[in-house]
């Protein structure tokens, strides 16, 4: 007994000079590997449900610029029947096609975000990131160039209220089309003219029938003549359109804020996935 007591101690002892090696804990590292691949797995699906949104955004923009495109019947056929209109009014024509290209960007980057995100694929988020960058950088500068030539806005206006009001008084109740579109514009804004009745004043809807659009009136008057007209005082198109953007000014701030923040994180997820692909 004491013979085997004394081998197995002298098993245990370790040559002079030598430190027995130590053993080591892997249990911190197996945490944090396993926080790592739920913080990884947590952002993809924040990736996934973003860029699943942006995609829908992106393909409900798309068919509005179609139909845009299409429609003679908007609001572009208004302004098409404005002769010797400014150059720069011609470039709402392009509007639809605008749309159009927005929406195919839109869709081809949540295309990439989502795809990027579950197949892990660095090429795919890694242009994701170069997109989404390229639209903030687009939207900066965007907002720039508004507030600098704020002054060439309002003599654009100017320009298009005088050619409107002379395209009023010469095509509403002679053509069918710019008639039409008029009224439904009208309806919608619940306005009266440009301005007010008096662009109608000498058109041939009046000379025909010595009334007034039923827009230009108040809704239980059964006859809309100039009395009736100047009595309800109906307030212009532009006015209206006016008043509507500046009661939801700060919905847009607060829309074009949320986009911003909705892009800056996008592009930090983005990167942080591609870094972390293939760790």
């Amino acid at each position: 007994m004491l013979l085997y007591k004394s081998s197995a101690t002298s098993q245990d002892k370790s040559p002079p000079g030598l430190t027995p090696p130590k053993k080591t804990n892997q249990k911190p590292k197996t945490k944090q590997k396993a926080a790592k691949m739920c913080c990884s797995g947590f952002l993809k699906i924040i990736m996934f449900v973003f860029n699943g949104v942006i995609f829908l955004a992106g393909a409900v923009v798309l068919a509005v610029g179609i139909w845009v495109s299409v429609d003679s019947s908007s609001l572009l056929g208004v302004l098409s029947h404005i002769p010797d209109a400014p150059p720069e009014l011609a470039q709402l024509a392009n509007v639809g096609y605008l749309l159009i290209a927005v929406g195919t960007v839109l869709a081809l980057m949540g295309f990439l975000g989502c795809c990027g995100a579950v197949t892990e694929n660095k090429c795919m988020l890694l242009m994701f990131f170069i997109i989404v960058l390229i639209i903030f950088i687009a939207e900066v500068a965007g907002a720039i160039v508004i507030l600098v030539f704020q002054p060439l806005v309002k003599e654009l206006l100017v320009k298009v209220n005088e050619k409107f009001v002379v395209t009023i008084q010469k095509n509403y109740g002679k053509d069918a089309g710019f008639t039409t579109v008029m009224n439904e514009t009208m309806t919608q804004l619940k306005c009266c003219g440009f301005n007010n009745y008096t662009d109608f004043t000498g058109s041939p809807f009046v000379t025909d029938t010595n009334n007034y659009p039923e827009s230009c009136c108040f809704k239980n008057l059964t006859i809309c003549n100039l009395n009736a007209a100047e009595a309800s005082a109906e307030v212009g198109c532009f006015n209206a359109l006016v008043t509507l953007i500046e009661d939801n000014a700060s919905i847009l701030g607060g829309v074009a804020l949320g986009i911003a923040a909705l892009e800056i994180a996008a592009m930090v997820v983005s990167m942080v996935l591609y870094n972390n692909v293939g760790k």
